[in-house]
């Protein structure tokens, strides 16, 4: 050991500083009003966080669904005998805005 610290003189000081840059235990209370705010910040953050995660990972699935299904009503429209022309223009009238009925203007 004495060779080590006879080679590297800098180590005793270095752990000398290491020890006094260690936290000590503070003596400080904190309230209840303080430790629940601190408790629902970081519970919201949780749930926030995850929310995002489940919508992430939830998408795929949700569009996978949704692909399955209209491809399932285009095989049903296509054994009823439809054309695939009333098929494609059933999908796109389906996701179309709705159609604007005339209205009369206003009367002053």
């Amino acid at each position: 050991m004495n060779r080590l610290v006879s080679s590297f003189p800098a180590i005793p000081s270095l752990a000398c500083a290491g020890l006094l840059l260690l936290p000590h235990a503070a003596d400080a209370y904190v309230g209840p009003g303080a430790g629940l705010s601190l408790v629902g910040a970081l519970w919201a953050l949780v749930v926030a966080i995850a929310a995002a995660v489940a919508f992430i990972v939830a998408w795929p699935i949700r569009r996978m669904r949704r692909r399955k299904r209209e491809e399932k009503e285009a095989a049903e429209l296509e054994r009823e005998g439809a054309a695939p022309e009333a098929v494609d223009a059933d999908k796109s009238r389906s996701r179309a805005a709705p159609a604007q009925e005339a209205t009369e203007p206003r009367r002053p």
